[in-house]
């Protein structure tokens, strides 16, 4: 069973409420749906299905290649990244079409700041998306770091655990404040 993720957005342009979380293979024919597949000879056999539920309760799932990782949306950018094993999808959240696409093998999970940016990171880095899947920043860190795993959010900052590369032993509560888009460690020395 996942970890569902359910967020309640408005989009500004439709005044639309969105629900949007990953849910188990549904039955056929009991949900609208829509195929997101990107043909490929590295794909996986493995399908992630998304639900997205507007205010009217209309109910659409989206079937995407790839194991399922995680959804986010962006209300600023009216836009949803579902991240999977095999791909990265970027659909507008107004008509649910798909913008862009990107084989991904790297990046194990996804945010969304509070001002609308998306977030990635690949376990030893932390990257936010510019005006694509393409343009991705790497976030400097105080360290080079190892097994990143998000957290919680603190206000406008991203609370996140990692190790140090090649030094296991240092593990590190870190802050990512999205203002300045720096990283900082929270608790120094923290020698677990």
């Amino acid at each position: 069973s996942f970890e569902t993720n359910c967020r309640y957005v408005s989009f500004k342009k439709t005044r639309t409420k969105l629900k949007t979380e990953i849910i188990n293979q549904p039955y056929s024919g009991e949900f609208k749906e829509r195929i997101y597949d990107i043909e490929s000879p590295w794909n996986s056999q493995s399908w992630t299905w998304i639900k997205f539920t507007d205010k009217n309760m209309i109910e659409t799932v989206g079937q995407f290649r790839g194991f399922p990782k995680e959804v986010k949306y962006s209300e600023r950018r009216n836009e949803i990244i579902v991240l999977t094993s095999d791909h990265i999808f970027r659909l507008n959240a107004s008509d649910l079409n798909l913008i862009e696409t990107e084989r991904q093998l790297n990046y194990q999970d996804l945010e969304v700041s509070p001002d609308g940016t998306f977030i990635f990171h690949n376990y030893y880095e932390i990257e936010k998306m510019n005006n694509s899947l393409s343009e991705m920043i790497e976030i400097e860190s105080p360290f080079k770091m190892d097994d990143i795993r998000f957290k919680k959010w603190n206000g406008k900052n991203l609370e996140f655990e990692c190790e140090e590369f090649s030094n296991w032993s240092r593990k590190e509560l870190m802050e990512l404040d999205t203002t300045e888009w720096k990283i900082k460690i929270k608790t120094p020395h923290n020698n677990v």
